[in-house]
């Protein structure tokens, strides 16, 4: 421990906050926050344990700073990040690569280390200045677990702070008993200075910057907390860089359990869908339980193939969240318990309001474009601005959530049974399809990822945006070697789960969606049936399909519905024109943008190619369900 840090240390720190510092007895922690501290230059430094009366002084000082407001139900406050600063600011996250690094990384968006570095340093300099800051240690995954990540977080916003306690198990402790001191991620936040509302005023100083070399962040001049928040997304680009260095996977996946009740099982299965293509709903289909709603960790453990929820809380979007629609979440967001809004509108009432919401909303109140908002006001461009912003968000702990998983924080994680990749074409695939085997599946249903834009959100309907494995805007290493990493992964796994792809988004011929928003209930059970070998498929020249009697008998004990064969036919015709269209836009794409792509994609690609030609040929190019053959 470096002696001027400690006496610089000594001066910010309570008597009590220094020795808690002290005694985690870890060196490059304590020098980290001394080179911080140093350069951001904060009034006080407040040190927290896992205690819950640092957890209230948090919470209190978030208050006191004005950056959350007290809302009409005790436990309840909201934030407003302000104009500007209400989403993940692409442009300027960036990996920090050593010069000799860059050219491997393709299209990822990195700027040279030192180059980085330096305009870190220049931006954070003081930029603490006439604030308090915090210390908070926090835990990725179940603490003193084979998953656990200890993370580190210095922050002058007590909204951060508040954020990440409800989201992530506190890591004090696990600190403490860290057998590797080093091994652990350090964030450095600051929101920069701030307006009368508490928003970042210097946004076009927005910066966050992630080493991948030593396993660090600086995120500077934001409060949003997908750029603020360290634990969540920017943590995630860490571990994934983490798991291709030690032999494990960090995936932008849910973890469910799938509840069998006729057998009296739970099968446990990992989800990646691109934004808008149903992962949340799939996460949430009621009867199920919860284990995790966004990040995974994938380890071999003993031979099983196990997964580990990161979080401990989730950080959702919602707009279009209601009771009927999401029953599950807005139940949950009707209690009276600690949890913070973002970005919606307050009424009168001092309620939250959000669009979707289904309720009647106030006509006037306060919003993320300032305090007098009311119905049809414009922005300073002349657009309509709604009554809560598009990206407005909840943050609670899954504590709350009554179809939580019992195994949510197994040390251990839980047995995974079965892996969905979950795409949105309108003309494609099939709505369930399982894969001939693991790097089939990787290869076929993960690499081919995409998702269909609508006309609501780019004013062109149908246009495929390349999705590989959901998880694009994370990876942190070069594309193709992180292909190449999840089909060795299951190499000395005993029982390798199945992967299916799932699609709720096909149309009929009259142009609307074929199923309920809550049929993917069906393929869900299809696929946990197909799981433990209790159901047999149909090939198709992509994969296996489900067989009619099996959906029909599933609908009708689910729903008590009757699902008619020509819907079947037609739901589960294998398109082979539109099939070897998707698999040339596949191939074009990784030609442009994955240098390094494993040559087992392009040959696997091929040769589903060539299959599908020939079926084609032989039985037309709309094959209905069981009259393949190969």
């Amino acid at each position: 421990m470096k002696e001027e840090y400690a006496a610089l240390l000594k001066s910010k720190m309570t008597e009590e906050g220094y020795r808690k510092l002290i005694a985690l007895e870890n060196p490059k922690l304590f020098n980290f926050i001394g080179e911080f501290v140093e350069l951001c230059d904060p009034d006080t430094v407040y040190m927290c344990d896992d205690s819950d009366e640092d957890a209230e002084y948090i919470r209190q000082m978030a208050l006191k700073q004005g950056e959350e407001t007290p809302l009409a139900h005790n436990g309840q406050t909201i934030h407003y990040d302000g104009y500007g600063d209400q989403g993940r600011d692409k442009e300027h996250t960036k990996f920090m690569v050593k010069k000799e690094n860059l050219a491997r990384m393709g299209n990822l968006n990195c700027i040279e280390y030192e180059e980085g570095l330096a305009e870190v340093k220049r931006l954070a300099k003081g930029i603490m200045k006439g604030k308090p800051a915090i210390v908070k240690l926090f835990c990725e995954c179940p603490t003193m677990s084979p998953f656990s990540i200890g993370c580190a977080q210095l922050t002058d916003s007590f909204y951060v702070g508040h954020s990440e306690d409800i989201l992530y198990r506190r890591g004090y402790e696990h600190f403490m008993q860290m057998q590797d001191k080093e091994d652990f991620f350090f964030f450095v936040h600051s929101a920069g200075e701030l307006d009368d509302r508490g928003c970042v005023v210097n946004v076009k100083d927005r910066r966050i910057y992630q080493d991948i070399e030593h396993m660090d962040v600086y995120s500077l001049n934001n409060q949003y907390a997908g750029n603020s928040v360290g634990l969540k997304k920017l943590a995630m680009r860490l571990a994934i860089k983490k798991a291709s260095q030690e032999g494990w996977l960090c995936e932008h996946m849910f973890i469910m359990g799938c509840q069998n009740r006729k057998k009296g099982r739970t099968t446990y299965f990992c989800g990646a869908y691109p934004s808008a293509c149903g992962k949340t709903a799939t996460a949430m289909l009621p009867g199920e339980t919860l284990v995790g709603d966004d990040i995974a960790y994938f380890r071999n453990l003993d031979g099983e193939f196990r997964a580990a929820n990161v979080e401990r809380g989730i950080f959702g979007i919602i707009k279009d969240v209601n009771a009927k629609d999401d029953p599950v979440i807005f139940d949950t967001l009707m209690q009276k318990k600690e949890m913070i809004f973002s970005n919606v509108l307050t009424g009168p009432d001092n309620q939250p309001y959000w669009q979707g919401m289904e309720v009647h909303p106030p006509k006037e109140g306060a919003n993320h474009s300032g305090p007098g908002w009311f119905e049809g006001k414009k922005d300073p461009a002349g657009k309509v601005i709604p009554l809560s912003h598009g990206n407005a968000r909840y943050t609670i702990r899954m504590e709350y959530l009554d179809n939580l998983d019992p195994a949510w924080d197994d040390k251990k994680g839980v047995l995974v049974g079965g892996i969905i990749y979950g795409g949105r074409d309108s003309d494609t695939s099939v709505l369930v399809e399982e894969s001939f085997d693991w790097q089939d599946g990787i290869i076929m249903k993960a690499c081919t990822l995409e998702s269909e834009t609508t006309a609501a959100t780019l004013g062109k309907e149908g246009v495929r945006v390349p999705q590989p494995m959901a998880n694009l805007d994370f990876i942190s290493y070069p594309i193709g070697e992180y292909v190449q990493k999840n089909l060795d992964f299951v190499k000395g796994i005993d029982k390798v789960p199945p992967i299916f792809a799932m699609n709720y988004f096909l149309k009929d011929e009259k142009g609307d969606f074929c199923t309920h928003k809550l049929a993917k209930k069906v393929w869900l059970h299809w696929a946990e049936e197909r799981v433990h070998g209790e159901v047999d498929a149909l090939r198709t020249p992509t994969g296996l399909i489900p067989k009619y009697e099996d959906l029909k008998r599933l609908f009708k004990e689910i729903f008590d519905e009757e699902y008619p064969e020509e819907d079947y036919r037609y739901q589960f015709t294998f398109r082979c024109d539109a099939w070897l269209a998707k698999l040339e836009r596949s191939t074009g794409y990784y030609h442009a943008n994955v240098p390094d792509c494993p040559n087992v994609v392009y040959e696997t690609w091929e040769a589903a190619a060539e299959k599908i030609k020939a079926a084609k040929a032989k039985f037309g190019a709309l094959i209905l369900p069981g009259d393949y053959e190969e």
